[in-house]
């Protein structure tokens, strides 16, 4: 009993202790830049017809897409310890296919080229 209320003292005497501080660290030196709003990379005050560039758009799918393939690759190490690793591994080597051939699909194409 004599431990856990010496533990809470000091769980408590820590959570004070950073309250006061958090108070006293920042340096309230707000300028425009910091107050204004950001909205992608896009002047949220300007005119919201001007064109953008699509290419940004297809790249960032694309990572979004390998970045996926990285996350279904993820459990494979339990999938092999599986009753069948042969079927895990067949599937593993479907899914990296697939996308190898995507991803060769759009470099030949020129989809991953930023200046035309």
């Amino acid at each position: 009993m004599n431990s856990l209320t010496t533990f809470l003292a000091i769980i408590v005497i820590l959570l004070v202790a950073m309250l006061f501080i958090s108070f006293w660290i920042p340096q309230m030196n707000p300028d425009p830049e910091k107050l204004s709003p950001f909205e992608c990379g896009f002047d949220p005050l300007g005119t919201a017809r001007l064109p953008f560039s699509l290419r940004f758009f297809l790249v960032a799918i694309l990572f979004l897409l390998f970045d996926l393939e990285i996350a279904l690759l993820l459990p494979l190490p339990w999938g092999i310890q599986l009753e069948s690793p042969l079927l895990t591994f067949v599937w593993i080597s479907t899914v990296l296919v697939l996308l190898t051939i995507g991803l060769i699909y759009e470099w030949t194409q020129g989809g991953l080229e930023w200046a035309e």
